[in-house]
């Protein structure tokens, strides 16, 4: 391999390369992806440096095989405490730089492939954790609309269920995604921007247009800004929808413990309006459309249906759900390869 030393590519060079040549512009990965990706070479580099003693800047493509990247995903397992199903994400990312590198270096074509010969780690599968439907107005009734704060609290958290969005989904939108006339629809930017009109009913509507109006999100100025925003104008983090979550989580389960949680997570209320779609007869290819999952096989037919049909088919699932209006009440040594990753992070 030594002989050979001088016919590989730099690895600094090539990690740019993947985020800003294949991610962003080839794949157009959003800002979650690259932030999850940019954080597993940040382990990476650790690893290098403290494993490996290796520094950032003398990191060599020659030297890592499938062994060195077995050895990482050990290491996140031992030293980091990953669990399997975190080592997996680690090992797909990896997966997915080498197979960019299979085109990049086609060189050393059979050292890449014999990385991508890694199996993920077999784990048990999670149980889908959701509310029921009862779980889900138990929720919602907790919710103050006495303050703005509690309408936008209330708007985002029935919105987030109403629509089965993904937290980084809902974060991303503008008061320009939801659009006025009818059938009302919510324009979505989902994994690798795919976009997609999530349908909602007149009810969700004007619970929206409520609080946009409370707001002054409506006007021509803002419409372009967060929709969902904190106390600076920014839009809200993941942990920051959480944290509001569990806050009126934590007030029904005081009064209802059997039917909600403490500790739930936005993505409970996405499998939430999954099960209560599939519960109602919604057909399963009717809600991955709906949801904005991929297709299961490559060679199945995704169902796509006009806004008008699909409005129909899902809203007619909603009379009991129905959401209510609001009431009137070390190697820090190397700063180059730093800053790169971290910036991707941003």
């Amino acid at each position: 391999m030594s002989m050979n030393k001088g016919l590989y590519k730099n690895f600094g060079k090539a990690l740019q390369s993947f985020f800003e040549d294949y991610l962003l512009k080839e794949c157009g990965a959003s800002r979650h992806t690259i932030k999850s990706y940019s954080e597993t070479f940040c382990l990476f580099v650790e690893f290098a440096d403290k494993i490996k003693n290796t520094r950032p800047d003398n990191i060599l493509l020659d030297n890592i095989n499938k062994d060195y990247i077995r050895e990482f995903l050990d290491w996140l397992e031992r030293e980091r405490n990953c669990k399997p199903q975190t080592r997996n994400h680690r090992n797909t990312v990896m997966r997915s730089f080498f197979k960019f590198m299979m085109y990049y270096d086609t060189i050393h074509l059979s050292q890449w492939q014999e990385i991508l010969s890694i199996k993920p780690k077999r784990v048990q599968q999670e149980v889908i954790k959701y509310l029921s439907v009862d779980g889900i107005n138990a929720l919602i009734e907790h919710i103050s609309a006495d303050t703005k704060v509690g309408q936008r609290n209330l708007a985002m958290i029935s919105l987030l269920y109403y629509s089965g969005l993904r937290v980084q989904e809902l974060i991303d939108l503008t008061p320009r995604s939801i659009r006025n006339e009818n059938p009302h629809v919510v324009e979505v930017k989902g994994k690798r921007n795919k976009k997609r009109l999530v349908c909602i009913n007149e009810n969700m509507y004007k619970l929206l247009n409520s609080y946009m109006e409370n707001y002054s999100l409506n006007t021509e100025s803002k419409l372009d800004r967060p929709l969902f925003f904190n106390r600076s104008g920014d839009k809200l983090t993941d942990a920051g929808v959480t944290h509001i979550l569990q806050k009126y989580a934590k007030l029904a389960h005081e009064d209802i413990p059997t039917l909600v949680p403490v500790n739930i997570t936005p993505h409970w209320l996405r499998h939430s309006r999954a099960e209560h779609l599939l519960q109602g007869g919604a057909e399963l290819i009717e809600i991955r459309d709906f949801l904005g999952h991929a297709s299961v096989t490559t060679t199945e037919i995704y169902a796509r249906v006009n806004i008008e049909m699909k409005h129909k088919a899902l809203l007619t699932i909603n009379e009991e759900i129905g959401i209510k209006e609001p009431k009137v009440k070390s190697w820090e040594r190397n700063p180059e390869l730093k800053s790169l990753l971290k910036s991707f992070a941003k």
